[in-house]
């Protein structure tokens, strides 16, 4: 008979070091899995200063402002979520647009961003999702916008995003952030808690390269709206009503970047306008552009036989390329013969 207590064989524990060494590879696993999703992101990157050697091969430091958040999301089988303020409304400038709703660049813009989250899944079967933060009220009225017309922007953008149908991108507004109020007094409770004065914003666009970075290409975008909306007033005068709605736009900006932020603090935060290779945002490319400010509500997406591309319209219209209509609305320009390059 066996002896008393024989039977199942006692297993011993597992010695300390090496459940620190399952611990440790564990997290190697993770995080090499967070720098492969990471780098799809960079591949898409709209980078400040496309000639630093991070622009082609990202660093360690290019990664660390997001790879912790992209690691908590893999730890706990989350799709890996992100952020980005875009989509706001049409530019009111004819030479640049079609129109006041969305069309084929926001259609190839919106595709993009699935894609992009397909491309994710691929690597990971959580995959990823997509929190369009629409800020087309937040500073409709610094641009001369009508509420009425970002609201049919917003409508034709979910249109879009459910005829898509991936299922990866939802829509996050200031309506959301604050029901109930109207949009002035929501627009004035943001500025109330999120804003710097604008002193404060002069003061950063003297000292702080990012902030002056982001400010000459709002004033690039309004000087050039204000040619064709204001060409009663002179040339100086448009300079400084430029000026000052540019410094409005970027305190609007700020500060619904702030809420957003606060709202979504476990998320990586993506950003349509060029960013430094270290910032804690991710400056992204919604399609392939001809300059790298350039958006598809501030341009048309132009067919030139090989690819798509956003260029202005008075651009497309110049080069002799023709109107495409579709479902009764102007969408896109064609041109047989390819004579733009994309930087």
């Amino acid at each position: 008979m066996p002896a008393v207590g024989a039977g199942r064989p006692r297993i011993a524990p597992t010695p300390p070091f090496v459940q620190e060494q399952a611990n440790a590879t564990s997290e190697t696993s993770e995080q090499r899995l967070a720098e492969e999703i990471l780098r799809l992101a960079f591949r898409r990157r709209r980078s400040a200063d496309p000639q630093d050697p991070c622009a082609a091969r990202p660093c360690p430091e290019c990664f660390a402002p997001h790879l912790k958040k992209v690691v908590r999301f893999l730890e706990t089988n989350r799709p890996v979520h992100l952020v980005i303020p875009a989509f706001p409304a049409k530019s009111r400038n004819r030479r640049k647009v079609l129109g006041k709703v969305p069309d084929m660049a926001e259609r190839l813009a919106i595709a993009a961003l699935q894609d992009f989250c397909d491309q994710v899944s691929a690597l990971y079967a959580p995959g990823a999702i997509m929190t369009i933060c629409s800020d087309g009220h937040v500073f409709s009225d610094t641009l001369g916008i009508p509420d009425e017309h970002v609201d049919e922007y917003g409508a034709g953008l979910r249109r879009i995003i459910h005829a898509v149908g991936g299922g990866s991108i939802g829509l996050y507004g200031l309506n959301d952030a604050m029901p109930g109020l109207g949009w002035d007094e929501r627009r004035h409770r943001l500025l109330g808690d999120y804003a710097e004065s604008l002193e404060a914003i002069r003061d950063s666009v003297k000292s702080d390269p990012a902030t002056k970075r982001m400010f000459n290409g709002i004033h690039r975008f309004v000087v050039e709206d204000n040619v064709v909306l204001l060409p009663e007033l002179s040339a100086t005068q448009r300079r400084l009503r430029s000026k000052r709605t540019a410094y409005e736009v970027v305190q609007h900006s700020q500060a619904w970047s702030r809420l957003v932020a606060e709202t979504f603090s476990d998320a990586i935060r993506l950003s349509i306008h060029p960013q430094a290779h270290h910032s804690d945002k991710i400056g992204f490319h919604l399609l392939r552009t001809t300059n790298a400010w350039l958006t598809p509500w501030h341009g048309v997406v132009l067919d030139d036989g090989t690819s798509y591309m956003l260029v202005k319209r008075a651009q497309a219209e110049e080069i002799g390329a023709r109107l495409v209509w579709r479902h009764s609305q102007p969408s896109h320009f064609v041109l047989a013969t390819p004579t733009i390059g994309a930087s």
